[in-house]
């Protein structure tokens, strides 16, 4: 990451690599907070989709248990999505959790929502990590350099107060809620996202590879979550095969293991047999990385619209 200075703004130039080859995969050069926030929550859901290999989600190698998304269409909805979370950084910033804050956010997200289905034409790619993100960036934007249970914290506070512009749909997700009991993205994110704070974090924080560190992470929500997506498709025995499958990765030293690795490879030929696919993890995953990246570059909203950078 380089810094320059620009009239008077920082100017932060973000090199995008490829993580398995090292390629510089494109440059952006950042103004302002709002525009380095939204840029940080577009490279997260391309870093989460690029992991490789995911159980059941679409990756570098193939498209896990979906036959209607792809590598590039996933990629495309998440740069889609930049001027939205921007937008949402530039609403929030300086205001305090409120009714209005949320209904704001809210209308941002909903507009988010149009472009990503215009881009993938009607399909569902990334309307769970709109909700989780933008909650996040609102939260850093509102208040400022915070720690990352701070801001999961008071993104909570903002998803606790009602939209009273939402119209409410029976989705795949309120079906799921109401079936089997679980809390779903809604309550996770009012609840300030524990499985964030408590799994993908410690994971995130934990060692040097990147990769390992961002499937253990993964590994780790899929092991506690009740994810709506495997419940969705599988029901409760799904879900409850695929938290055993991701607890063995784990309790076998985790991917940076060959035992664990084996375990990962068993369970992603376990989730292509279930025809599952763990969609609430993943947005918890970027959700963590989005934080992560937070936390690696100590960056946070500042009230004057600038960027303050400690290395």
């Amino acid at each position: 990451m380089y810094v320059n200075w620009f009239n008077g703004q920082t100017v932060f130039t973000i090199r995008l690599k490829n993580l398995r080859t090292g390629d510089v995969m494109g440059k952006i050069a950042v103004f302002n907070t709002s525009e380095y926030l939204g840029t940080l929550a577009v490279k997260a859901l391309v870093d989460e989709v690029c992991l490789t290999p995911k159980p059941g989600l679409v990756d570098e190698v193939n498209n896990g248990s979906h036959h209607d998304l792809t590598l590039s269409m996933m990629k495309a909805s998440a740069r889609s999505l930049y001027p939205f979370f921007v937008d949402m950084a530039q609403a929030a910033k300086g205001k305090q959790p409120s009714q209005s804050l949320r209904e704001t956010l809210g209308e941002i997200g909903r507009k988010a929502e149009e472009k990503m289905f215009a881009v993938t034409n009607g399909i569902n790619t990334h309307k769970g990590a709109i909700w989780s993100l933008g909650l996040l960036i609102g939260s850093v934007a509102s208040q400022g350099n915070s720690t990352s249970e701070e801001i999961a914290k008071r993104a909570g506070k903002i998803a606790r107060f009602e939209d009273a512009f939402m119209i409410k749909k029976l989705t795949n997700g309120t079906k799921v809620k109401k079936k089997y009991g679980v809390n779903g993205a809604v309550g996770e994110a009012k609840a300030g996202f524990p499985h964030i704070i408590k799994f993908v974090l410690p994971m995130l924080r934990e060692t040097k590879n990147i990769n390992h560190s961002r499937l253990n992470a993964l590994m780790a929500v899929m092991a506690h979550l009740d994810d709506t997506c495997i419940l969705h498709r599988g029901g409760t025995l799904a879900l409850e095969k695929v938290k055993e499958g991701a607890r063995a990765v784990l309790q076998d030293g985790g991917v940076g293991t060959r035992e664990g690795f084996q375990s990962l490879l068993k369970l992603n030929s376990l989730v292509e047999a279930l025809f599952v696919s763990p969609g609430g993890s993943a947005d918890l995953l970027a959700a963590g990385l989005f934080l992560y990246e937070l936390e690696k570059r100590g960056i946070g909203g500042n009230l004057d619209g600038n960027t303050s950078l400690h290395l």
